[in-house]
């Protein structure tokens, strides 16, 4: 459903989710909005570096109708530079709209989680006010981490706190402290104070992590075997709710 402004302009921007890099995990409906649109836009860092979602959208599209637009997303030290990368990304995506009547725009796990297309639907809202802004959902990086590593997410009443890392250890912290289960985000470059906070919380032992999920490369291992070496950027944890083993007690 559009979320955003009017349709004076006729033209839709589409952020759809691709999933965390498994081909396989785009959605029926996903795969349709990437075929109906007029130009697909993947982000690319300004290395030129083809990304995940990249990767997963050649699989469903001929590569004549991808765009490639540098999002400056491996930029982290320099805000300036950052946000004029983000400024130029969008205005060729509002050029993009005004020549075509369908963009759409595809990003790694769901575009309302963590997503780059969120940055860019408030841009284009700015520059391009009259264009219907829709998003199709999709699989994230913890649902394929959980189907892939058996960890139960959440069942019965317990609560699901979602915590990217780069937030800093003490919001990782405050949320094992609570009782329900946690799942860490762009936790790689930190993976030592996960660790660490994991066993100070007595949470280690049921936790797990893993990056490249779907991929050549892929890793899902024991949070006991973090070290002090860093992982993958994009690398996520499942620490599961602290369950007594009954069945039906929670329901």
């Amino acid at each position: 459903m559009p979320y955003v402004m009017s349709s004076e302009s006729g033209s839709r921007l589409v952020g759809v989710g691709v999933g965390p890099g498994d081909p396989e995990l785009v959605t029926v409906k996903g795969v349709n909005a990437l075929r109906a649109a007029d130009v697909v836009v993947v982000p690319v860092m300004d290395s030129g570096e083809r990304g995940r979602a990249e990767a997963t959208v050649l699989h469903y599209v001929p590569v004549e109708k991808v765009v490639r637009v540098v999002f400056a997303l491996n930029e982290r030290s320099d805000r300036a530079r950052r946000e004029a990368a983000w400024d130029a990304a969008g205005a060729r995506v509002a050029e993009l709209l005004g020549a075509h009547s369908v963009v759409a725009f595809a990003t790694i796990g769901d575009p309302n989680v963590y997503s780059t297309f969120t940055y860019l639907a408030q841009t284009i809202g700015e520059l391009a006010p009259g264009v219907v802004i829709e998003t199709v959902p999709g699989i994230t990086a913890m649902q394929d981490l959980a189907a892939r590593s058996g960890a139960v997410l959440t069942e019965g009443t317990e609560p699901l706190t979602l915590v990217p890392v780069t937030a800093g250890a003490a919001t990782l912290k405050d949320a094992l402290a609570g009782p329900g289960t946690v799942v860490a985000y762009k936790f790689g470059r930190q993976a030592q104070e996960v660790a660490e906070a994991l066993r100070e919380s007595g949470r280690i032992d049921d936790a797990v992590w893993g990056s490249a999920l779907g991929l050549e490369g892929e890793s899902i291992r024991p949070a006991g075997e973090l070290g002090d070496e860093p992982l993958p950027y994009l690398s996520t944890l499942i620490a599961p709710a602290p369950r007594d083993g009954g069945r039906g007690g929670k329901l």
